[in-house]
């Protein structure tokens, strides 16, 4: 491994752009070579000049603030667009809401907050609620419940490592507040049984929400392409809510996902 010289403190004398550049440039020396393909599930990459495309669209509005949607209409607008795009690949209907996030993770723990806040509305009496998940499911649920006081509790996998559902209704009491699958799961790329998780979560009067940061944006084209592919979207009665990068196999710059609601009812909160 090359040794890179660290800067610690401010210099006495500043660097013109070209220094800094270069040295930036310089850092990157013991980085992984994501052109090789090498970094699945940090990168996603395809090719120089689709960086450079992507590049040039965010260096058009990288000055921009999206804190203040009637300052900067654009931001607002495409927004839209692109949850609305989403909804409806996702076969959503006129209902379905959602918003754009800073990543999978922001998109997971909105999920979680949303889940708790509308516990909190219908059933104040749970003072310590509960979600559960596959026990493959992404870790930003843990953190998610770690900052919100959701206690997460972990669902065994099959043999076929998708959640056991059976195992899943048995942990469910009254402080639970939502199930979870995920389409796929980060460790072994399987789809969970949504539709049976659908079918339970409306049994139970429970929200479902869908974990799809990783194949959101890549399983219905997939599926248009003729494979088959299990229901993991609005399609499956009972589910309430997906989340998706777009960042990865939407191929946009970091950091960009989406969480989707079936309806207004949960993204208020």
């Amino acid at each position: 491994m090359s040794k890179i010289d660290s800067q610690l403190s401010i210099p006495k004398q500043g660097l013109d752009r070209d220094e800094v550049l270069a040295k930036m440039k310089e850092a990157r020396i013991n980085d992984a070579n994501y052109a090789d393909g090498k970094t699945w599930s940090l990168v996603y990459y395809l090719g120089e000049e689709h960086s450079a495309f992507i590049n040039k669209a965010h260096n058009l509005f990288s000055s921009t603030n999206g804190l203040n949607p009637m300052a900067f209409k654009s931001l607002m607008k495409m927004e839209a667009e692109v949850v609305r795009m989403s909804a409806n690949l996702f076969h959503g209907d006129a209902d379905t809401v959602g918003v754009m996030t800073s990543g999978g993770t922001e998109s997971i723990l909105m999920a979680v907050k949303a889940y708790r806040d509308y516990a909190r509305k219908k059933r104040p009496w749970i003072l310590r609620p509960e979600i559960i998940m596959p026990s493959s499911a992404h870790v930003a649920f843990d953190k998610a419940g770690h900052y919100l006081g959701v206690k997460i509790v972990a669902a065994p996998l099959k043999d076929d490592l998708t959640v056991d559902v059976k195992a899943v209704k048995k942990l469910i009491n009254r402080r639970t507040i939502a199930l979870v699958g995920s389409a796929p799961g980060y460790p072994h790329g399987v789809i969970d049984p949504i539709t049976e998780l659908g079918a339970l979560a409306l049994k139970k009067k429970l929200p479902l929400h869908v974990d799809g940061c990783l194949g959101g944006f890549l399983l219905p084209f997939v599926e248009k392409l003729g494979h088959p592919i299990p229901p993991f979207d609005f399609r499956v009665p009972g589910v309430t809510s997906i989340s998706a990068d777009i960042h990865k196999y939407g191929y946009a710059a970091k950091g960009a996902s989406v969480i989707l609601y079936r309806s207004m009812d949960y993204l208020k909160h």
